[in-house]
């Protein structure tokens, strides 16, 4: 039972986290940076969306690690807080950095992003510590 909790734990993390971050995106892309989202509207070609990150301001950049550090901290908040142990947290902040640098792979954002990579893990780790205390 407790390796069925920690894994649904760890799912509940990531699932709480994808939420969250893409939320922090929708703002991004629809009010922060409105000409932006319409740019990018409706591409699925790689290079037209290369080319819309090409031209996409820093502070458009720097919303997205916001929302990857606000999603990376509630995801192992939540994690651990329904593990009730802090090795969850750092299982989905673990998780959650492979998948921004599979993000990154796939819409290779400008050089210097790739340093946001290592957002993930300290904040879910800081999430989980939030959540478990610091017995933990």
């Amino acid at each position: 039972m407790p390796v069925l909790r920690s894994v649904l734990a760890v799912i509940a993390g990531l699932i709480v986290a994808s939420v969250l971050m893409m939320g922090v995106e929708f703002v991004n892309g629809h009010h922060i940076y409105p000409e932006l989202g319409h740019a990018a509207e409706g591409l699925t070609d790689p290079e037209q969306i290369r080319a819309v990150l090409a031209t996409a301001p820093t502070g458009a950049f720097l919303v997205v690690i916001i929302g990857w550090i606000l999603g990376s901290f509630a995801g192992g908040f939540v994690a651990a807080k329904i593990a009730k142990a802090l090795r969850v947290a750092i299982i989905t902040g673990v998780l959650l950095t492979l998948l921004g640098i599979l993000n990154n792979l796939m819409l290779p954002p400008p050089s210097w992003f790739w340093i946001s990579v290592i957002v993930f893990l300290p904040a879910a780790w800081l999430g989980g510590r939030t959540a478990v205390g610091r017995t933990a």
